[in-house]
Order: C-alpha cells, then structure tokens, then sequence
C-alpha cells in the first residue's frame, strides 16, 4: 500500500469513527404520555450510566413525575412537552408517581423504572 492510499484509508477511518462517535452521543428519547389516571407506557427500562431523554406529555390535565432514586420532579402540564435528561447511576426498580394531584384515581398512576447495569 502506498503513501497515498494509507492516507485516504486513514481519512475513511477517522469519519467512520467520528460519526459512530456522534451516534453514541445522541441519547436516547423515550415518548410517555400522562393521563387520567395512567402513564404510557407505564414501564420503561433504562441503563446505568446511558443518558436518555423522557419526552413527557398530557393528553387531559396537568400531571407530574417524581421518581425520588433518579432525581426526577416535574410538572406536566396539558399541551405542552417536557423533556427530562436522566443517566441513571445505580441499577434497581424504582417506581415513579404522579406527583400532582389530577383526580380520584391520581392515587393508582404509577411508572416502573427498571434500571439494568
């Protein structure tokens, strides 16, 4: 192999590498939608350590998320999406909980968190 060819096979490597570098960057989104008197999905399962994003909406009244272990207490209010960067530092189930009062059944909405080394 030639100087020249050494040096363009370098060059395919370095994009190729950069790009999957990009990819890995990215996190992951997670869509749920709050509603009388459920989360869906009403499970997720995340990683130690990767981040993702939890893309969160309301399709009735104002909701909220508390999930104590991750550090996860927000507000979800009717048209409008929050997102919610989380990386998870210990593995375990976690349950999470609508945390603003949206009804008789507001009691029974839960989200299990499972969270994998």
């Amino acid at each position: 192999m030639n100087r020249k060819s050494s040096g363009m096979l370098l060059a395919v490597l370095l994009c190729s590498a950069a790009i999957s570098a990009g990819q890995a960057s990215t996190p992951r989104r997670i869509e749920i939608v709050a509603s009388k008197f459920s989360f869906s999905p009403n499970q997720i399962a995340l990683k130690k350590g990767e981040p993702v994003i939890l893309v969160l909406s309301s399709s009735d009244v104002t909701h909220g998320l508390k999930v104590k272990e991750l550090g996860i207490n927000v507000e979800i209010k009717k048209g409008h999406d929050m997102e919610v960067p989380v990386t998870p530092s210990a593995a375990g189930h976690f349950v999470g909980r609508c945390s603003h009062f949206c009804g008789m059944g507001h009691g029974s909405m839960t989200l299990d968190v499972n969270v994998t080394e």
